[in-house]
């Protein structure tokens, strides 16, 4: 853990103690509701024990904040942890009443599991193990904003070229299309589409990218690239990504087929692993 987790988890926890004290509850009481015993109550507002997302959660139910510790955690952590020019779209990410994504080169980041998310950012040998690791543990922070209170609604669509590249090979990419699956069947604001291979050219063969919609209903779109993203929020910019969002998104197949045709896909992958 790095000097800036250890600031930003000292800071939630002072804000957790501080709600706790303000609501008059002792560490005792404080720990029956969120499930933790007194002793790692205590240990965790010394700072001898780490700070972990189930206790985080345990305190939103504690102390009846609907959810804003899980929130300000995920948010401060992921920000911390990702490179600065990439912290303003992490900021609208968080703050999205929706996203829209399109990938045609890796599985969309807030779906990938924890060995896909590795073996893309391990792969070329380009970074560092402690930075694919640092970067590792920012994505899987972000995935919290599916599984939050009031999650965002995301809809995703991929080419289906991204079910057959053997990205950490044949065991992992099992994994990570069963856990598509999953996540589509289990959390009815995930929906996920696939641009069969019988497509020919479309829309998407220009690049990937994401749509948030924002509390206030406007747009802002993110772009990655090699060596840095790029958000735009232009009103020509988003006329054209939102113009192709709607035609990548009618070439897909619908999500029941989408989910079928990856589960035959995640069926060949374990029998290859």
């Amino acid at each position: 853990m790095n000097e800036t987790q250890l600031s930003t988890d000292a800071f939630i926890v002072a804000e957790i103690k501080r709600a706790r004290l303000a609501a008059g509850l002792t560490q005792e009481e404080f720990g029956k509701r969120a499930n933790f015993s007194n002793s790692h109550v205590s240990a965790v507002e010394i700072g001898t024990r780490a700070l972990r997302m189930d206790f985080i959660r345990g305190a939103d139910r504690a102390l009846n904040t609907g959810g804003l510790f899980e929130r300000l955690a995920v948010r401060l952590r992921a920000v911390e942890a990702s490179p600065a020019w990439f912290r303003d779209w992490m900021l609208a990410e968080a703050e999205a009443i929706a996203l829209r994504s399109y990938e045609n080169v890796v599985l969309p980041g807030l779906l990938q599991t924890e060995a896909y998310a590795r073996a893309v950012f391990a792969a070329g040998g380009l970074l560092p193990p402690e930075e694919v690791e640092r970067r590792v543990a920012a994505r899987l922070e972000r995935q919290a904003l599916l599984t939050r209170e009031k999650p965002p609604t995301f809809v995703a669509v991929v080419d289906e070229a991204l079910l057959h590249r053997p990205v950490g090979g044949p065991e992992v990419m099992a994994e990570q299309l069963r856990h598509l699956v999953r996540l589509c069947t289990e959390l009815p604001h995930v929906t996920l589409h696939v641009v069969p291979a019988t497509v020919g050219a479309y829309a998407g063969l220009s690049g990937p990218f994401v749509v948030a919609t924002l509390p206030g209903g406007e747009d802002v779109v993110y772009l990655d690239n090699q060596l840095r993203g790029q958000m735009v929020g232009d009103r020509a910019g988003l006329f054209w990504v939102r113009k192709a969002w709607d035609s990548i998104l009618g070439e897909a197949l619908s999500a029941q087929r989408s989910i079928e045709l990856i589960s035959e896909v995640a069926e060949k992958w374990e029998s290859d692993s």
